[in-house]
C-alpha cells in the first residue's frame, strides 16, 4: 500500500523536471534574450556569488565534488548490477530514478551556466564581424603571428622574467584581466576563484589542460603542462568564469586579454598557442607553406615546441582518444557543431577582429 504513493510522487516530480527542461530549451531557443536576460543579469551574480565564497578555499571544492559523486556512480552501478542479477530490482523505479537525476543534473548545469551556450557571440559583443577566411589570410594571419612569438621569446630570453609559481601567476592573470577590462569592459572580473587542479597528472593522460566547473564557479589549471602554456590556459578558464561557454570563444576571450596585458610571459604564451591553431589549419589547406612557417621560428620557439611535442608524447595512451571523442559529441550538443575542432574556430575571431581593427593583439 505505501508503494503507490511513493510511485505518485516519483512520477509527479519526473513530469515537473521534463517541464523545467522543456522550458529551458524554449528559453535557451533565442540567444538575444539569453543575452539580454540570463547573460549579463542573472548568471553573473550567480558565479560571483560562488566565486566570493569559494575562493578563498586553497584546493578546489569542485574537483572533491566530482571525486565523491565518481565514487558514488561506481557503488551504485556496482550495487544495481549486483540486484539486477538477482532479480531483486524494481526496473521501472529504477529508470525513473535514473532520469530524475539525470534531468535534475540537466537543468542544474544550465541555471548555474550552460545557458551560456546559447548567448550572443563575442564577436558581436566586441563589434567586428566572423565569416569564412581565405588561404591567402590565414597564411598572412600565420605571418603576424609567427612575428610575436618570435618577438616576445626573444623578450623573454633576453628580460629577467621568469615563470612565476601558480599562486602568482593566478594573481598576474587577475592584475590583467583588470588592465584589459579598462579598454574592454566585457572582461571585467570580480571575486578570484582559480585553482591548480587536483588530477593534474590525470589530466596529462586525459588530454586536458584546464577546465571550468559549473557547479562551483571554480576554474581549474592543470599545472603539470609546459609552463609557457599556463598563462593562457589561466586566461582561458577565467573566460568561462565570465560565462563564455564556447571554446573558440573563451579561447579569444582570453587571448585578447593576455595579448594587451604588455606581459611578456602572457603575451608569449596566448602568440604561441594562437599561432599553433593557425598553423594547423592551415596545415589542412597547404602543408607546404605552414610547415615553411614553422621553420621561421626561432630556435628558442622550437625548443618549446619540441618540449610541448615530448610531453604529448610521454603521455599518449589509447584512453585519451576515447575522452576527446566524448567530449568532442559534449561540444557539438552545445553549439559546437565541429566538436574538439572548436578550439581551432578562434582563428576566424581572430581574422575577423583583424580586419576591423587591423591589429592582432588586444594593447
Amino acid at each position: 500500500m505505501q508503494q503507490q504513493p511513493r510511485a505518485n510522487r516519483s512520477t509527479i516530480i519526473l513530469a515537473i523536471l521534463l517541464l523545467a527542461a522543456a522550458g529551458i530549451h524554449w528559453y535557451a531557443a533565442n540567444d538575444q534574450r539569453v543575452e539580454a536576460s540570463y547573460a549579463t543579469k542573472i548568471y553573473p551574480g550567480i558565479a560571483s556569488f560562488f566565486r566570493m565564497i569559494l575562493g578563498a578555499v586553497p584546493f578546489s571544492i569542485g574537483d572533491l565534488l566530482y571525486a565523491i559523486v565518481f565514487l558514488l556512480l561506481v557503488w551504485k552501478m556496482t550495487r544495481l548490477v549486483f540486484l539486477w542479477k538477482k532479480k531483486r530490482i524494481n526496473k521501472v523505479r529504477s529508470i525513473r530514478s535514473l532520469l530524475v537525476a539525470l534531468l535534475g543534473v540537466y537543468i542544474l548545469f544550465n541555471i548555474l551556466w550552460g545557458l551560456n551556450y546559447n548567448r550572443k557571440a563575442i564577436h558581436e559583443q566586441m563589434g567586428f564581424g566572423r565569416s569564412p577566411y581565405s588561404k591567402e589570410e590565414l597564411i598572412a594571419i600565420n605571418g603576424l603571428l609567427l612575428q610575436q612569438v618570435n618577438a616576445c621569446k626573444n623578450s623573454l630570453s633576453n628580460g629577467s622574467d621568469s615563470y612565476p609559481t601558480s599562486r602568482e601567476l593566478f594573481l598576474k592573470a587577475v592584475n590583467i584581466y583588470d588592465r584589459a577590462a579598462q579598454q574592454y569592459p566585457l572582461f571585467t572580473y570580480k571575486n578570484v576563484s582559480i585553482k591548480p587542479s587536483l588530477f593534474g597528472w590525470l589530466g596529462n593522460y586525459l588530454g586536458f589542460s584546464g577546465y571550468y566547473n559549473p557547479f562551483t564557479g571554480e576554474a581549474q589549471v592543470n599545472t603539470q603542462v609546459p609552463s609557457f602554456l599556463q598563462p593562457y590556459v589561466v586566461c582561458h578558464e577565467m573566460a568561462h568564469q565570465l560565462g563564455y561557454a564556447k571554446e573558440n570563444e573563451a579561447n579569444f576571450a582570453g587571448y585578447i586579454v593576455a595579448t594587451a596585458s604588455g606581459d611578456s610571459l602572457f603575451m608569449y604564451s596566448a602568440y604561441f598557442d594562437l599561432f599553433l591553431y593557425a598553423n594547423r589549419n592551415l596545415y589542412r589547406t597547404d602543408s607546404v607553406a605552414a610547415n615553411a612557417l614553422l621553420q621561421q621560428l626561432t630556435p628558442e620557439v622550437k625548443k618549446d615546441m619540441e618540449l610541448l611535442r615530448r610531453y604529448y608524447k610521454r603521455y599518449e595512451n589509447p584512453v585519451e582518444p576515447v575522452i576527446r571523442w566524448a567530449y568532442g559529441k559534449y561540444l557539438e550538443a552545445n553549439r559546437q557543431p565541429m566538436g574538439m575542432l572548436s578550439y581551432s574556430e578562434v582563428v576566424a575571431d581572430l581574422v575577423g577582429y583583424y580586419k576591423k581593427f587591423g591589429k592582432i593583439g588586444g594593447g
